[in-house]
């Protein structure tokens, strides 16, 4: 007997007769005699509904009134897979975040969880129970919802799993697995058994859209053993798991790509100490995440700082920058939202040399010019322009040995 927490995705719950489907996979793993708790999605759709309600009555809404709107979508997602489940003959319970409880820091809309109180839901699973826990939500410090930001379901899930001590997560999506690309633009894409929880980070902090980041991040620090499949077929997924449980493996794991990415440039920025706290402190301040970052230094003792943030984050960036223009003291700021993310990840590369030289190699073959380049231990990342974003996939993942 297994303790086996099941989290479905929105598609996968995105309307009654899938939700149907669902309490048929949750009623087939109880039968085989696990204990099983079920954490859910809102249904397809519905948060993107809830949201621009919100936006249409006030583009300046109140976040903790955010949080209240947004997290009713998993809530009613809950009841109807609890109703579900029992229509089957089950013992099945819908569990709001605030119930659990799941609590987190204040941070609406993008809260943090602190600690889960899972000693209730256990006994019940023992007494043969189903808990379904709406995911992506939970209670801050002054008792108010909480969301967790966009793909939070999946955190809540990995939380909920560690706190329970399951022996596995599963996390049904779309797709069933972990590609060493996306199949949509390589059909020889192959799917992978096994991958590192290093590498789904990677690959997940990069553009794959698979897992979210800080599920990932969570699951390894908890070492939860996450397999990702399909609410759709019965194909085996793949594991995230351990270093130490891949047996042979592969120099590189698989190609991520990204066109959320803009490129910004400060031109000629005084060379001196500080320059660089000067333009990145505001942005930090302004909670822009700034992902690759290459300065160069010119004759006059002046320097580029060129830098990427995500695209939608583009406008508060220029007015950041614009607004701390005196204390940086650069001649103009020049902008690309038009450029892609294109990254190659494999904990190989810590014991294989010449990855990046072949990325190179590749790229300058296609005549596909390279704007940007940072690395990581296991990762190389590059910017493009975005019109080669297809043809810099195709080639790095042939480059690679990886297609099927």
């Amino acid at each position: 007997m297994a303790r086996i927490v099941m989290k479905f995705g929105g598609t996968s719950v995105a309307d009654l007769d899938r939700i149907r489907n669902v309490a048929q996979r949750v009623k087939a793993e109880a039968d085989k005699g696990n204990e099983v708790a079920v954490v859910v999605s809102a249904m397809s759709g519905a948060t993107n509904q809830l949201v621009d309600w919100c936006q249409k009555l006030s583009p300046l809404f109140d976040a903790r009134e955010y949080d209240t709107v947004v997290a009713t979508g998993e809530q009613v997602t809950a009841g109807l897979t609890a109703i579900a489940l029992q229509n089957l003959g089950m013992d099945a319970r819908s569990w709001m975040g605030w119930q659990i409880a799941v609590e987190t820091d204040g941070q609406h809309g993008k809260a943090r969880i602190n600690s889960i109180e899972a000693e209730e839901l256990v006994e019940r699973m023992k007494q043969g129970q189903i808990p379904v826990v709406a995911g992506f939500q939970g209670i801050g410090p002054d008792n108010r919802v909480t969301t967790l930001g966009r793909g939070g379901s999946d955190t809540s899930a990995v939380a909920l799993a560690a706190a329970l001590k399951a022996d596995r997560c599963d996390i049904y999506t779309d797709v069933d697995g972990v590609y060493t690309t996306d199949p949509r633009i390589v059909p020889g894409a192959r799917k992978l058994t096994k991958i590192t929880y290093e590498e789904m980070l990677e690959l997940a902090s990069v553009g794959a859209k698979v897992l979210q980041t800080r599920s990932v991040e969570l699951a390894m620090k908890e070492h939860v053993r996450v397999q990702v499949l399909s609410s759709f077929t019965d194909a085996p997924g793949t594991m995230v798991v351990d270093e130490d449980e891949v047996v042979e493996q592969e120099i590189v794991a698989g190609i991520a790509y990204s066109r959320d990415e803009a490129k910004v440039t400060v031109r000629r920025v005084p060379d001196r100490p500080g320059v660089a706290a000067a333009i990145f402190v505001p942005l930090a301040e302004a909670h822009i995440n700034v992902d690759m970052i290459v300065q160069n230094v010119s004759a006059d003792g002046t320097t580029d700082m060129t830098f990427t943030v995500g695209k939608t984050d583009l406008p508060r960036t220029i007015a950041v920058l614009e607004q701390a223009r005196q204390e940086i003291g650069y001649a103009e700021i020049s902008t690309d939202p038009n450029v892609a993310k294109i990254s190659v990840v494999g904990v190989g590369m810590r014991s294989h040399a010449g990855v990046a030289g072949t990325m190179f190699r590749t790229l300058a073959a296609r005549g596909i010019n390279i704007l940007v380049i940072s690395t990581s231990e296991i990762k190389v990342s590059v910017l493009v322009a975005a019109e080669y974003t297809e043809l810099a996939v195709r080639a790095l993942h042939t480059a690679y040995e990886l297609d099927a």
